[in-house]
């Protein structure tokens, strides 16, 4: 891969891991506040709230350094009505903005609970909008390895799985930090049980996901024309190592480690939820990474 696309594989991860880490706050929000309480929810929920600004920040700082002149992300928005990368750049500002906002209301405690809730589902919507935009700007017909649904997919895909795995993490070290001062009640403590249940079942789910497309995906390069041919041939260098250690990292991590941790955390000890939600996410966001590099190595155009 030119090396000249790491910037988009910084800031396509970082966006996305941002806006799954978002949409599944709001879940447990919206799911969990009824059952464990509008405070033990906060306590977890808040901290990690405040962890997207600067990931989403990097992403987007990021994306500019591929433009070459920061300056010129001024002129990219110039053509919302017809250009998908214009709206890439217009919705991922607008989230931005969104979120800033929507984490000092947070913590400022303005506004109604019902008003937060509505600029948070706001926020959120245009966070997957972002996502969208984000995949259809590689739906390139004259690049067969991009222009394929399964760039969508696995874009969502992404996006889920690497928030999810990213909030289950934060719960834990939040918890972790706060528990030698005594500040965990036990509706926290059931919180977090039951959050990591969940996000550990969504994660083995996302993760049969990926190894149904990945495989059909591999398929339909494998009868397509010259160029999906030659897409097909650089994603299986070495042999297909770096794509097999790819699909066994995020099976450790989604798989493996999901599966211990949606048992664990029934009755595991907070030192073991620890170890699996943290080592978890950092597998799955590691063969993510190079699931996103070898994406932008799959590039062969038809014509000039």
């Amino acid at each position: 891969m030119n090396t000249h696309e790491l910037p988009l594989v910084a800031f396509t991860i970082l966006a996305q891991m941002s806006v799954g880490s978002f949409v599944i706050l709001g879940l447990v929000q919206l799911s969990l506040v009824r059952k464990h309480g509008q405070e033990a929810v906060d306590k977890l929920s808040t901290p990690a709230l405040y962890a997207i600004g600067p990931a989403i920040v990097l992403g987007l700082i990021a994306s500019m350094l591929h433009l070459g002149n920061p300056i010129n992300a001024l002129n990219s928005i110039n053509h919302l009505g017809s250009s998908w990368l214009s709206r890439e750049i217009f919705s991922g500002s607008a989230f931005a903005g969104l979120g800033a906002i929507f984490a000092v209301v947070q913590w400022r405690r303005w506004l109604t609970p019902l008003l937060r809730q509505i600029l948070a589902g706001i926020t959120a919507l245009v966070g997957l909008v972002l996502v969208w935009c984000m995949s259809m700007v590689y739906m390139l017909p004259t690049v067969p390895a991009w222009n394929h649904w399964a760039t969508p997919v696995s874009f969502f895909t992404t996006t889920f799985l690497l928030g999810a795995l990213a909030i289950g993490a934060a719960f834990v070290i939040v918890y972790t930090v706060r528990k030698p001062n005594n500040d965990e009640t036990e509706a926290t403590t059931a919180l977090l049980r039951t959050s990591l249940r969940r996000i550990a079942a969504s994660s083995i789910v996302l993760l049969g996901v990926e190894f149904v497309v990945l495989p059909t995906y591999f398929l339909d390069l494998a009868n397509g024309g010259p160029q999906a041919h030659a897409s097909a041939a650089i994603l299986m260098t070495g042999g297909g190592a770096i794509l097999l250690t790819r699909l066994i990292l995020v099976f450790l991590g989604a798989g493996l480690l999901g599966f211990f941790l949606y048992r664990f955390a029934a009755k595991g000890t907070e030192r073991h939820l620890t170890y699996l939600a943290t080592g978890a996410f950092a597998l799955v966001l590691i063969a993510e990474t190079i699931g996103r590099v070898m994406f932008y190595s799959s590039f062969d155009r038809i014509g000039l």
